[in-house]
């Protein structure tokens, strides 16, 4: 796939010289749109349990990085590992706790930087300053903006509680901090056709992001989303569609732009809906002669 796909696997690798893996960190974080600040309920596909199974059990962060270093060190043989702090948003919290949870994670053996999952409204200055002077130390550091849609008929329809005009915001005054950025876009989101999904992601790629992390809808138990889909209300996303939308992103991305994720691989005792997004080589393999397919047909013309 790094035949055409810039990925942030091999990045890190050309980067550090050895593989470098993410492990995932529960801070025991919530969100402005669950605790009532801006909404109750969170998005409507949000079942957090679903995409991050392994990192819902909070507990001390040294722990739970201890644990998965030796679960990904096994099966890989990793011994770098960037802290992934995943689960909801993970700058939602005064600095000094956010500083607190920051500093263990890269205190731990290994560890040569953070990953942080938030939504584009929970960044204030104070808080990039805190990630800037990490990435100053010359730590590996990534700022990723759940953006999800670019359209505010989509954030409203899903409830995400932030529009489009936030993300802008926030990626320009992280831009002015030098921090990287990744933004998550979701592809087969109610409502919206393919064409709104790559006008989503060419609005993104024109702002200078860094990266790009890409995820079918997933339909998951114990969310609003699976309501409506139970109803008739959600039409599902198809393979095809997705890896045609996947196919045309990976063409019109700028060189230097970083995938950190062509596909979501669907949790079995969560996921409702489409069943094929379980099956992550398939989708690749799919991808991949799509995109092969495109370069002959470029060079015959």
């Amino acid at each position: 796939m790094t035949r055409y796909v810039n990925t942030f696997g091999r990045y890190l690798q050309q980067k550090y010289g050895e593989k470098v893996h993410k492990v995932s960190v529960n801070a025991s974080f919530t969100c402005p749109n669950r605790d009532g600040t801006k909404g109750i309920g969170g998005c409507t596909f949000c079942n957090n349990a679903s995409f991050s199974p392994g990192s819902t059990k909070a507990g001390a962060i040294s722990d739970q990085i201890a644990q998965a270093k030796e679960k990904v060190s096994a099966r890989t043989g990793a011994q770098k590992f960037i802290a992934y702090f995943q689960s909801y948003s993970n700058t939602y919290g005064s600095v000094e706790d956010l500083k607190r949870y920051y500093d263990e994670a890269l205190a731990q053996p290994g560890i040569i930087g953070i990953a942080v999952g938030t939504r584009p409204d929970c960044v204030p200055e104070p808080v990039l300053e805190l990630l800037a002077t990490y990435q100053h130390q010359g730590y590996e550091v990534w700022l990723e903006l759940g953006l999800q849609s670019s359209f505010d008929h989509t954030l409203e329809r899903i409830n995400r509680g932030h529009t489009y005009d936030d993300y802008v915001d926030a990626v320009n005054r992280a831009k002015a901090h030098g921090l990287k950025l990744c933004t998550h876009l979701i592809v087969g989101l109610p409502g919206e056709e393919p064409e709104e999904s790559l006008i989503s992601f060419d609005r993104v790629v024109a702002l200078g992001v860094d990266a790009i992390k890409i995820h079918p809808l997933h339909i998951v138990k114990g969310t609003q989303l699976a309501r409506q889909w139970r109803h008739g209300e959600v039409t599902e996303l198809t393979m095809e569609s997705y890896t045609d939308v996947l196919a045309e992103m990976i063409n019109r991305a700028p060189e230097d732009l970083l995938f950190h994720r062509l596909t979501g691989s669907g949790e079995r005792q969560y996921l409702l809906s489409p069943s094929w997004s379980m099956h992550k080589w398939d989708v690749l393999g799919l991808l991949y002669r799509k995109l092969e397919s495109s370069e002959t047909e470029a060079i015959e013309s």
